[in-house]
């Protein structure tokens, strides 16, 4: 019986906590710790917990016996608590983004790697049925080669979001949408196409005037084989329509799903290509749906790691991927040139001190509140099957 610790106890806690609820068998949660109390108190009250309340880190470490941990905190706080936890024998699952610069990656690398416990950082749509799908498609290549591909991560986001104090800061939040909303976007992009060669960004703060950060970014990627990628961040898009849409020499495939295939006339004008459209459908359509998906999915999957049942399916180095390539969004947007791949520690982006150095400020913060009095939040769109 795994004994699991939540540090932080904000909304995104809810999903790990109902996810680890699914498991009576596996694990017990025996710990909330946060820099507030009596919320980590009222959390437990509000899902029955039998669990012991700490007031931060340090005091769960030294007073509490537990072998696992769900970390979700603020962004700045991920890898001090992700390294002090694996380097006191605690396997560790991280919400994104995994930390707020390349340095601090490396760091939490080097103690999961020193303790020799599990570091995984969340990355829940992974674990959705049409992501699923369409990872297993892309890789039997029935588009052919994938000439373009395209993230549109749009979401919109009120001014009031940027008062909470943490908030709208290189400091606190490392970045924008780029780092905090489209983090999942960019990571089932690289999951699907891999690392691309060289990326040439720019980034803008058109709505937000209580933030450091940009509410907009659009960045093109070129990579080794000639393909292009696109991905676009945003919190100004009223209907937060999202997508993945891949470009192949055949069809396009897209999430939401759908599927286009054309082929040319004697004249090079398109006609519908029905019988490679049908071979794309018909396999979507074989290809099972997971019994368990989001945040359930991935904390089974932590679970079942640790007790060696199945492969990690998104590990540390995985994270950092995702964030070496938002990483070189903001160097590239920043600084005004192409930036090439993989970053080097010679980087001026690689740490956070180089971030806050040479990261402009697209407004300063005036407005800062501890908390809001309704923390609802909504994880993106439902994508369908």
């Amino acid at each position: 019986m795994l004994r699991i610790a939540i540090l932080g106890v904000g909304a995104i806690s809810d999903s790990h906590i109902q996810a680890y609820l699914r498991h009576p068998a596996r694990c017990r949660i025996v710990a909330l710790a946060d820099l507030y109390p009596d919320k980590a108190a009222e959390k437990a009250r509000k899902f029955g917990l039998e669990a012991s309340v700490y007031g931060g880190l340090d005091q769960l470490i030294a007073d509490a016996e537990f072998d696992a941990a769900s970390i979700c905190l603020p962004p700045f706080e991920h890898a001090p608590a992700c390294i002090a936890l694996l380097d006191a024998g605690k396997h560790v699952l991280v919400e994104k983004p995994m930390a707020t610069s390349l340095q601090e990656c490396d760091a939490m690398l080097h103690a999961a790697k020193t303790s020799g416990k599990i570091l995984s950082v969340v990355a829940q749509n992974r674990f959705k049925t049409p992501m699923w799908k369409l990872k297993q498609l892309l890789d039997a290549r029935l588009i052919g080669r994938v000439l373009h591909a395209q993230v549109d991560s749009y979401w919109w986001r009120g001014g009031n979001y940027y008062d909470l104090w943490w908030r709208g800061t290189w400091a606190k939040e490392g970045g924008g949408c780029t780092m905090n909303h489209a983090v999942h976007h960019i990571d089932l992009f690289q999951w699907m196409m891999g690392m691309p060669r060289e990326v040439l960004a720019v980034t803008a703060n058109l709505c937000h005037e209580n933030s450091e950060v940009e509410d907009f970014s659009t960045a093109l990627l070129s990579y080794g084989d000639g393909a292009r990628g696109q991905i676009t961040a945003s919190l100004i898009h009223h209907g937060e329509e999202q997508q993945l849409a891949f470009q192949g020499e055949f069809a396009k495939v897209a999430v939401p799903w759908q599927v286009v295939a054309m082929k040319q006339r004697e004249n090079g004008f398109p006609d519908e290509d029905l019988e490679r459209k049908t071979l794309i459908q018909s396999r979507y359509d074989q290809l099972p749906a997971l019994t368990v998906e989001g945040h359930d999915a991935q904390i089974e999957n932590f679970l079942r790691a640790i007790h060696g049942e199945e492969r990690l399916v998104v590990d540390g180095s995985q994270g950092r991927n995702t964030l070496e390539l938002i990483t070189a969004i903001y160097q590239s947007a920043h600084l005004g040139h192409p930036v090439t791949l993989p970053l080097q520690a010679s980087d001026l982006f690689y740490t956070q001190e180089g971030v806050l150095k040479h990261a402009r400020h697209f407004h300063e913060k005036t407005r800062n509140i501890g908390n809001f009095a309704n923390n609802e939040i909504n994880l993106g769109r439902n994508y369908g099957k």
